[in-house]
């Protein structure tokens, strides 16, 4: 059982400034608790907050080289802590320990690492003129992150944030808490200064209003599903301070009448079913051709019932999803595509055969969805994947778009054909033929996607105020 009824706070792990209730962890694996931790309050994070303005005027003017030190001092005690924060991710929330090491603990590496590199020689200043136009730190930043990828999104907010100067106070998932705390041992260990980095564990009604609605927060940061980004939005807007969000997704994946079916089906149904298909990215909604239904239905059919579905510590494709209070809402989603008449091509409701106890679900198929059907529309967020048939390549970009969303988007088929649709889809990111993430490619959403970007050198903006000023340099005079 692990175990963490304090706070991070200004450099030190803290008791809660007030007599805190304490929350059981669940493994969703066994069902079981794996460990406890204290909830906030909105003392706490007055506390936290108060620790970081206070830190604010002394980081922000650091130098680059201090900053490029710092995050490079973060990445080694990352890699001594890897192995614990892979371990952790899969006891928490479920993700197969392959996973949880090749992909999801690597991705906090790889945020740092990236930010290193843009860090070296970004542009903070530049001379128009007379001119001198000036990017600055923001100042005190709040980031509530989610459970799906813990590490991802901690790390693709902080590792910007510090190497821009500013400081802030985090708010995890309660769902998975235990990765953030390896996180802020991380950066303790590495030598962030008292007052940079604070975490604050707790539940999005109590500690997530107090952040967003924080006086002395300068921008919040949230990732997490639409309906929550509206309230953070909200308790936000009295104080007029910026907003950045990562939000739901309904993603299509257009698989064009002249692509590799086997290949584009196939590669399709893993890319969704990934992580449980608990990514907000997954590829949901497969749009193919209307004569090559029963043969793309039978493909995605035989890659669905590959995988395999268990023990995440075992050699499983698929683990859990997260809680049972996601199970549920999978089921109910689940068989309401079978009440509207969708084809249950595979899986279904209930657990896989032989796995009594977990939260575990079939990997689902359906074809001959509508793109009306409530499985078309709203976001599942588990291994459920819905296969749209198509007249015409028009009517697959219309109704690709035809979604309050707009995160992502993939398209199967001949390059220059590929590169045609992917400029008519309204999405933030949209992958061609399969290709890996890139690390540098800016993540954000279109509509209710959110706004603002995510990754790379885009990242940094999100974290700096422009100034101008003007009259810096006196104007030559003519010879």
């Amino acid at each position: 059982m692990r175990e963490q009824l304090k706070f991070y706070i200004d450099g030190a792990w803290v008791d809660p400034s007030q007599g805190a209730t304490t929350l059981e962890v669940i493994n969703p694996a066994t069902e079981a608790p794996m460990g406890r931790i204290a909830l906030g309050s909105a003392a706490d994070v007055d506390a936290a907050v108060k620790a970081a303005a206070a830190a604010f005027p002394a980081f922000s003017r650091t130098t680059r080289a201090e900053r490029i030190e710092l995050l490079s001092a973060i990445l080694a005690e990352y890699q001594k802590r890897y192995a614990d924060i892979a371990a952790v991710i899969t006891e928490e929330m479920g993700a197969p320990a392959w996973l949880a090491n090749q992909a999801q603990a690597a991705l906090g590496a790889a945020h740092l690492q990236a930010a290193i590199g843009v860090l070296q020689n970004y542009r903070f200043e530049e001379e128009r003129g007379t001119t001198l136009i000036v990017k600055e730190p923001i100042g005190v930043c709040g980031f509530i992150t989610p459970w799906n990828w813990p590490i991802n999104q901690i790390a693709c907010k902080v590792a910007p944030a510090l190497a821009t100067g500013c400081t802030m106070v985090l708010k995890p998932s309660e769902i998975a808490p235990f990765n953030a705390i390896i996180w802020a041992e991380v950066l303790h260990a590495a030598g962030v200064p008292k007052g940079v980095f604070n975490l604050v564990n707790g539940d999005g009604p109590t500690v997530g209003v107090a952040l967003s609605s924080h006086p002395l927060v300068d921008m919040v940061s949230f990732t997490g599903s639409t309906r929550a980004g509206v309230e953070v939005a909200k308790n936000a807007a009295p104080t007029v301070k910026r907003v950045h969000q990562e939000l739901g997704g309904k993603s299509p994946n257009i698989i064009l009448p002249s692509a590799d079916l086997a290949k584009a089906v196939g590669g399709g149904v893993q890319s969704m079913m990934m992580n449980s298909g608990q990514s907000c990215n997954a590829p949901s909604r497969m749009f193919v051709p209307r004569a090559k239904m029963a043969e793309a239905a039978a493909i995605a059919k035989a890659a669905a019932e590959g995988m395999t579905v268990g023990d995440p510590n075992g050699n499983a494709m698929l683990g859990p999803v997260v809680s049972e209070a996601q199970f549920n809402k999978i089921q109910g989603l689940i068989q309401k595509g079978i009440d509207e008449g969708a084809t249950l091509v595979t899986g279904g409701t209930g657990r896989p055969e032989g796995l009594a106890k977990g939260y575990y679900v079939k990997p689902t198929i359906f074809a001959d969805v509508s793109n009306d059907m409530t499985i078309a529309r709203e976001e599942i967020f588990g291994p459920v994947l819905a296969m749209l048939p198509y007249d015409s390549v028009e009517q697959a970009i219309e109704q690709g778009n035809d979604t309050v969303y707009g995160l992502a988007a993939y398209v199967q088929g001949p390059e220059e054909e590929a590169r045609q649709v992917a400029r008519q889809l309204r999405a933030g990111q949209v992958t061609l033929n399969g290709a890996g993430f890139d690390i540098m490619a800016p993540f954000g959403g279109f509509k209710q996607s959110g706004n603002g970007r995510e990754w790379g050198d885009h990242a940094f903006g999100e974290f700096l105020e422009v100034k101008a000023i003007v009259g810096w340099s006196i104007p030559q005079a003519a010879e």
